[in-house]
């Protein structure tokens, strides 16, 4: 059996099997060593706010290994995998095409045709040209997604206050006055 003894808890919550590893495999373009180990803990700009002082270990930390995956970076790893290797060349060519001038949208374009020309990614290509193509122009931003996440959560907790009031029995005017949420959602909220 893996794990320790513990008197205090049920043992047979010791967990058997593999050790589970989390890997990031990065292409982005900021300098980044072939390997490196981030910690969740260091995505926090102060542990004050968790109750932790700057010393205290947080009670559950995850190390994440981050792999390099540019071409030219961590080759003995992107080579033993073959559509690793080719997103590389890929992810390569679209920014050498972006170079020379092209603006994103028709770097990618070009460097769809060439791969798919030269046998790199060629069947997730020419299956899919049309997805990939609109997944690569989807440009992702952690910040805008993590304030969408914010506004929706933030309209949910304004459902949930005004559907409580209602329930209590204020009015429409009483919430929006109190809460300042807009009259047309209290009142939205109120027909259903």
């Amino acid at each position: 059996m893996l794990g320790r003894q513990i008197p205090y808890l049920n043992n047979n919550l010791a967990l058997q099997g593999e050790v589970v590893d989390f890997y990031v495999l990065y292409n982005g373009t900021a300098l980044c060593p072939d390997e490196a180990v981030v910690k969740l803990s260091d995505l926090f700009k102060s542990v004050e706010p968790l109750g932790l002082t700057e010393k205290t270990n947080p009670v559950l930390e995850l190390e994440v290994k981050v792999l390099n995956i540019n071409e030219g970076n961590n080759e003995t790893i992107v080579h033993r995998c073959r559509h690793l290797a080719q997103y590389s060349a890929f992810v390569a060519k679209v920014r050498e095409i972006k170079n020379e001038g092209y603006n994103l949208q028709e770097a990618i374009k070009k460097a769809v045709v060439y791969c798919r020309d030269h046998d790199i990614l060629k069947e997730l290509l020419e299956k899919n040209a049309s997805e990939v193509l609109n997944m690569l122009m989807t440009e992702w931003n952690l910040d805008d997604a993590l304030a969408v996440r914010f506004e929706e959560g933030q309209e949910k907790r304004n459902e949930e206050i005004v559907q409580n009031a209602l329930d209590k029995g204020y009015s429409p005017e009483t919430i929006h006055a109190v809460t300042g949420i807009g009259m047309e959602n209290i009142e939205e909220l109120a027909k259903r």
